[in-house]
């Protein structure tokens, strides 16, 4: 065999060898009335390793290819093409060819990690369990008579949620809409993947924060979208930042977290958020806000987004009841012009014929009750106090090795380590000893940092957490 596996190339080496015989099969190279190299002697023959052979003898067994029989080798089945054996299709290769691109490998493998038994997760941005209002919502269900349909809703969400969110907005994020400009969404997430699809198109630019969550999202990519990264310190973005790239890549849409922002925590200051709303009207740029987190203040001071301060329709805001109230409720909506919203909204008819009304009415409920005050109240008390011990526990056991600003909402951490460390084997050994985190590579484009979530742990689990990561640290040097 002269062919040789790419040590360099993304694809695993099984795999490559799998596709290779495929081929080979295909085109003749590997005839029917011959058998295949034993396992060892091919790995031998690539100087790769026998399980690797193993690996992509057992694909194309699994793809109706070859067959194993004791004491006969490995053949390569006779009737692939004929009618005694239907073929199944190389899934491996339409796994690979979606357009629809899969998250990066390390997120993968976090995700992954995240529901192993006894990990301490400083990763997840979901609330823990004793966070979620489940003692309100039991309240809610159990005396108020569902008064909904359980037939299709209507195409932007339900007219008397969109209502309640109009006055939410109003009250707590000082928002002036109507609920023809409203559509629920499954999370902010949909809302995301529905103003990507449907308002840029391939090849667009569009600015991002560095770091961001955004910065590592697979949904612009998938788009075919042109990602531009903007410095971000602990006051978010420079104006002067924006405007220069701009000149440069002609942007077509601004994407910015301004609220305590993921990962940094950092709040857009009052000079910044003017200068970007008089280049979005200036230019005609669109500004996308995500703001999951401006309810979170713990310095009692509202947080003001961006939409607030806007009156021409430049902003959409997307916000969300995921990182306030609950992940599994799936409620999230868009603000935006009615053109706009009649738009995705055709789009999300398109995908999922519109959201469940049992949770839309469960989260009118919730949102128009004085439960909610409650609720957030008591939630913000609890971040704060996560969010000290997180500071606590970086001082104790990493002091003179980390720097970070202390975030003054929301619910993670943006720390950088003074010294450079092998990011992949820094996360290989933390998760040995039982934390998960996320690396700053996923969200940013400088060395060095990590990204802690306080709001998944309790105070005693950060604690611990915090430790072992700090024995993860030294272990490797």
């Amino acid at each position: 065999m002269d062919w040789k596996p790419d040590r360099k190339a993304k694809k695993a080496i099984y795999k490559q060898l799998a596709d290779h015989i495929e081929n080979g099969i295909t085109d003749g190279t590997f005839p029917t009335d011959k058998p295949l190299p034993p396992e060892r002697q091919l790995a031998n023959q690539l100087n790769i390793n026998r399980s690797t052979v193993v690996a992509a003898y057992d694909v194309l067994v699994s793809n109706g290819l070859i067959e194993r029989k004791r004491g006969s080798g490995t053949n390569i089945c006779k009737d692939i093409w004929g009618i005694t054996k239907t073929r199944i299709p190389s899934w491996n290769r339409y796994v690979e060819a979606g357009s629809f691109l899969p998250n990066l490998p390390v997120m993968q493998r976090i995700r992954k990690e995240m529901v192993a038994p006894n990990i301490i997760n400083l990763a997840s941005g979901e609330l823990s369990e004793d966070l979620f209002p489940t003692k309100f919502f039991r309240e809610i269900s159990s005396t108020r008579t569902f008064a909904g349909s359980l037939g299709y809703d209507h195409p932007q969400g339900n007219e008397i949620l969109r209502k309640t969110i109009t006055e939410h907005v109003k009250k707590y994020r000082g928002i002036e809409t109507s609920p023809a400009s409203i559509l629920i969404t499954s999370g902010a997430q949909q809302a995301l993947h529905l103003v990507v699809q449907c308002l840029l198109k391939p090849g667009d630019a569009i600015a991002l924060e560095d770091p961001s969550y955004h910065y590592g999202l697979t949904v612009f990519k998938s788009a075919g979208l042109r990602p531009f990264f903007l410095p971000a310190d602990k006051e978010g973005i420079n104006p002067d930042d924006l405007l220069s790239l701009h000149k440069r890549h002609r942007i077509k849409m601004i994407f910015l977290n301004p609220a305590f922002q993921n990962p940094t925590g950092a709040y857009l200051n009052k000079d910044r958020r003017k200068k970007i709303l008089e280049i979005s009207s200036e230019h005609g740029i669109p500004v996308v806000e995500d703001d999951p987190y401006s309810l979170t203040s713990f310095t009692g001071e509202r947080a003001i987004p961006l939409k607030s301060t806007e009156y021409h329709g430049n902003v959409l805001y997307i916000s969300s009841l995921s990182k306030i109230v609950a992940s599994g409720l799936r409620i999230g909506w868009i603000i935006a012009p009615i053109p706009v919203i009649e738009r995705l909204s055709d789009a999300k008819q398109q995908v999922d014929f519109g959201h469940a009304s049992f949770n839309q009415w469960i989260a009118n409920d919730f949102l128009d009750s004085d439960l909610f005050d409650d609720h957030i109240n008591n939630l913000v008390k609890q971040l704060e106090s996560r969010r000290n011990q997180i500071v606590t526990s970086l001082d104790t056991f990493l002091k003179t090795e980390v720097n970070f600003n202390v975030p003054q909402g929301g619910i993670h951490l943006w720390c950088k380590l003074k010294k450079e460390h092998y990011e992949a084997k820094l996360l290989e050994e933390s998760i040995k000893r039982g934390v998960i985190y996320v690396p700053g590579s996923t969200m940013g484009s400088k060395k060095g940092y990590v990204r802690f979530t306080f709001a998944r742990e309790n105070e005693e689990n950060i604690h611990e957490g915090i430790k072992r990561f700090s024995e993860a640290l030294h272990s490797i040097g």
